[in-house]
């Protein structure tokens, strides 16, 4: 009998999707948001805390959508990043330290603050939230909606993303504005410094 992939892997948008592709980082929404059927209910986080972690950490094991938090999966921390998530202070403390060193200027937030600020920039509601920016503006590693699909921003270039990986470079559309799909104080982190993991 076949195993159907659990809606555990994450898009740039933050939405939750079944599929076989694998993921480079875990994490999770604060908390267990599965059902004991292993599918999703309305819920899509438990608290405002969503981190990005190493899918191995002190040799410990899991067994995933069991009964504790929910783990979900990203292709890397570029998706991570987009989708409102943030280094864990755990098993990626010195990402998590990088992280917050360039995030919010010389005020050294705390995991609590950081992860309200993202809260507040991630969602309107329960809808995703969007800004504007021209292409051109934006860091490596920051995400971007072209023509209703998700782009990353790396050398001056825009890489289609998917859940197996990006496509080929495409040129960037400079001056035109574009719907940014990572927090804006994730974008002044990466403009202050952060280099994210990359597939």
């Amino acid at each position: 009998m076949a195993v159907r992939p659990l809606q555990n892997r994450v898009d740039p948008y933050g939405a939750l999707v079944a599929t076989p592709a694998r993921g480079a980082l875990m994490g999770n929404r604060g908390g267990r948001i599965h059902l004991p059927d292993q599918t999703l209910g309305r819920r899509r986080w438990a608290s405002r805390q969503w981190i990005a972690c190493l899918c191995a950490f002190k040799d410990r094991r899991r067994a995933v959508w069991s009964a504790s938090y929910t783990e979900l999966f990203f292709l890397d921390e570029v998706t991570a990043l987009a989708a409102g998530h943030r280094p864990c202070f755990e098993c990626r403390r010195a990402a998590a330290e990088s992280f917050r060193a360039h995030f919010g200027g010389r005020n050294h937030l705390s995991a609590p603050e950081i992860d309200a600020v993202l809260h507040g920039e991630r969602l309107r509601g329960r809808e995703r939230r969007v800004w504007r920016s021209a292409a051109n503006d934006l860091p490596d590693g920051a995400m971007i909606a072209l023509a209703g699909r998700p782009m990353a921003v790396r050398a001056g270039s825009l890489l289609p993303w998917s859940f197996a990986g990006y496509g080929a470079a495409q040129s960037m559309p400079g001056e035109v504005l574009v719907d940014v799909l990572t927090p804006p104080s994730t974008v002044a982190a990466l403009s202050s410094g952060y280099r994210p993991m990359w597939a």
